[in-house]
């Protein structure tokens, strides 16, 4: 199998990207942007990834999809609702995250993300240490948001962070952004990426290919 039939494999088979199975409909607009910051906030610490999806689909259950929303929430109906799914060795710290952040943005940056991204000049690097002023997310986090905000933000591209390059080198493909970009579409990369984080996760997989 070629490195390119190997990408279409994995591509037809793992092509769901995190946003979209945390139930957000990712779009360049302020609402799905925000959301996808909580995400990656909930997949940066030491807590597996199914229990984060969850969670985020509780927070959006609660009717928090938008910075203005989480701001009116109390922080211990977020305490409840990040246990709800699953969330509870962080429940307290993230619950006051969450709030901070949404206080961040609004002073910073208008509610509106794409704010962040003109001052980064659309920059990756630059972009991803602004996403640090958010108290807990790091370079995980940041690297997360940045590989699945190409999907809407093509001035990112290619965006591949370790785990993208583990998964590549299990499956024998290339081992930088730009090889595995000229495998694919540039519409897919994203759905690229998170198949090969997949693959990562769950070595398993090889045998399907």
């Amino acid at each position: 199998m070629t490195p390119a039939e190997t990408a279409r494999t994995l591509l037809d088979r793992h092509r769901e990207t995190f946003a979209a199975e945390a139930g957000i409909t990712l779009r360049d607009e302020p609402a799905p942007l925000w959301q996808l910051l909580v995400l990656s906030l909930l997949l940066s610490t030491r807590i597996g990834s199914g229990v984060a999806l969850a969670t985020a689909r509780e927070l959006w259950k609660a009717g928090w999809r938008t910075p203005e929303a989480m701001r009116a929430s109390a922080r211990r109906a977020r305490v409840v609702a990040l246990g709800r799914g699953g969330y509870r060795r962080y429940d307290e710290s993230t619950a006051t995250r969450l709030g901070e952040a949404a206080t961040l943005i609004r002073d910073r940056w208008h509610d509106d993300l794409r704010e962040l991204r003109d001052e980064a000049g659309g920059d990756p690097a630059r972009t991803a240490r602004l996403l640090q002023e958010f108290t807990g997310i790091g370079p995980t986090g940041a690297s997360i948001f940045l590989r699945e905000v190409q999907a809407v933000w093509p001035g990112v591209r290619p965006v591949a962070d370790p785990l993208v390059i583990k998964g590549a080198r299990l499956a024998g493909l290339p081992e930088d952004a730009e090889g595995l970009a000229a495998l694919v579409d540039p519409d897919e990369f994203a759905s690229h990426a998170a198949a090969l984080v997949r693959l990562a996760r769950k070595p398993a997989l090889l045998d399907e290919l």
